[in-house]
Protein backbone atom coordinates (compact mmCIF):
# COMPACT_ATOMS: atom_id res chain seq x y z
CA UNK A 1 0.00 0.00 0.00
CA UNK A 2 1.07 3.57 -0.66
CA UNK A 3 2.46 5.46 2.31
CA UNK A 4 3.23 9.13 2.79
CA UNK A 5 5.80 9.60 5.54
CA UNK A 6 6.12 13.09 7.01
CA UNK A 7 8.99 14.51 9.00
CA UNK A 8 10.39 17.84 10.15
CA UNK A 9 7.76 19.02 12.59
CA UNK A 10 8.54 20.26 16.05
CA UNK A 11 8.59 23.20 18.43
CA UNK A 12 9.93 26.56 17.23
CA UNK A 13 9.86 30.12 18.50
CA UNK A 14 7.93 32.86 16.69
CA UNK A 15 9.97 34.08 13.74
CA UNK A 16 11.71 30.75 13.35
CA UNK A 17 11.79 28.33 10.44
CA UNK A 18 11.02 24.68 9.76
CA UNK A 19 11.10 22.47 6.69
CA UNK A 20 8.56 19.68 6.44
CA UNK A 21 9.22 16.67 4.22
CA UNK A 22 6.80 14.14 2.78
CA UNK A 23 8.30 11.04 1.19
CA UNK A 24 6.09 8.72 -0.84
CA UNK A 25 6.65 4.98 -0.83
CA UNK A 26 5.05 2.93 -3.56
CA UNK A 27 3.91 4.17 -6.94
CA UNK A 28 0.93 6.50 -7.14
CA UNK A 29 -0.90 6.40 -10.44
CA UNK A 30 -2.31 9.51 -12.06
CA UNK A 31 -1.14 12.22 -9.67
CA UNK A 32 -2.80 15.59 -10.22
CA UNK A 33 -1.51 17.64 -7.31
CA UNK A 34 0.58 17.33 -4.19
CA UNK A 35 0.11 19.56 -1.23
CA UNK A 36 -0.02 20.38 2.44
CA UNK A 37 -3.02 20.91 4.69
CA UNK A 38 -3.15 21.80 8.35
CA UNK A 39 -5.58 21.53 11.24
CA UNK A 40 -5.16 24.01 14.11
CA UNK A 41 -6.38 22.96 17.56
CA UNK A 42 -10.17 22.98 17.70
CA UNK A 43 -10.53 24.06 14.06
CA UNK A 44 -11.21 22.44 10.71
CA UNK A 45 -8.55 21.28 8.30
CA UNK A 46 -7.50 23.91 5.77
CA UNK A 47 -5.43 24.05 2.62
CA UNK A 48 -1.92 25.47 2.99
CA UNK A 49 -0.18 24.93 -0.34
CA UNK A 50 -0.35 22.81 -3.49
CA UNK A 51 1.97 22.06 -6.38
CA UNK A 52 0.99 20.54 -9.72
CA UNK A 53 3.03 18.00 -11.64
CA UNK A 54 4.09 20.88 -13.89
CA UNK A 55 5.39 22.88 -10.94
CA UNK A 56 2.64 25.47 -10.53
CA UNK A 57 2.17 26.44 -6.88
CA UNK A 58 -0.76 27.81 -4.92
CA UNK A 59 -0.88 29.15 -1.35
CA UNK A 60 -3.50 30.23 1.09
CA UNK A 61 -3.29 33.98 1.70
CA UNK A 62 -2.13 33.70 5.29
CA UNK A 63 1.15 31.98 4.33
CA UNK A 64 2.03 33.78 1.09
CA UNK A 65 5.56 35.15 1.23
CA UNK A 66 6.44 32.99 4.22
CA UNK A 67 5.93 29.39 3.05
CA UNK A 68 7.26 27.67 -0.07
CA UNK A 69 6.26 24.29 -1.45
CA UNK A 70 8.65 22.33 -3.67
CA UNK A 71 9.18 18.85 -5.03
CA UNK A 72 12.15 16.58 -5.65
CA UNK A 73 11.12 14.12 -8.36
CA UNK A 74 14.15 11.87 -7.90
CA UNK A 75 13.46 11.43 -4.19
CA UNK A 76 9.66 11.23 -4.52
CA UNK A 77 9.49 13.90 -1.86
CA UNK A 78 7.55 17.12 -1.42
CA UNK A 79 8.70 19.85 0.95
CA UNK A 80 7.15 22.75 2.78
CA UNK A 81 9.66 25.41 3.79
CA UNK A 82 8.15 27.57 6.52
CA UNK A 83 9.71 30.87 7.58
CA UNK A 84 8.71 33.76 9.83
CA UNK A 85 6.51 31.38 11.76
CA UNK A 86 3.69 32.75 13.88
CA UNK A 87 1.76 31.22 16.79
CA UNK A 88 -1.28 30.95 14.51
CA UNK A 89 0.69 28.54 12.32
CA UNK A 90 0.47 26.00 15.14
CA UNK A 91 -1.32 22.94 13.77
CA UNK A 92 -1.03 19.35 12.69
CA UNK A 93 0.26 19.43 9.12
CA UNK A 94 -0.81 16.75 6.65
CA UNK A 95 0.77 15.80 3.35
CA UNK A 96 -1.66 15.11 0.51
CA UNK A 97 -1.40 13.50 -2.92
CA UNK A 98 -4.48 13.86 -5.11
CA UNK A 99 -5.37 11.65 -8.05
CA UNK A 100 -8.46 11.45 -10.23
CA UNK A 101 -9.74 8.58 -8.10
CA UNK A 102 -8.44 8.88 -4.55
CA UNK A 103 -6.58 11.14 -2.12
CA UNK A 104 -3.62 9.86 -0.13
CA UNK A 105 -2.76 11.39 3.24
CA UNK A 106 0.19 11.36 5.57
CA UNK A 107 -0.16 10.62 9.27
CA UNK A 108 0.30 14.25 10.26
CA UNK A 109 3.18 16.04 11.93
CA UNK A 110 2.82 18.54 14.76
CA UNK A 111 4.14 22.07 14.33
CA UNK A 112 4.06 24.22 17.45
CA UNK A 113 5.09 27.88 17.35
CA UNK A 114 5.46 29.25 20.85
CA UNK A 115 7.82 31.21 23.05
Amino acid sequence: QVQLVESGGGLVQPGGSLRLSCAASGYILGVKTRGWYRQPPGKQRELVATITSGGRTNYTDSVKGRFAISRDRAKNTVYLQMSSLKPEDTAVYYCNVRTAWVDYWGQGTQVTVSS
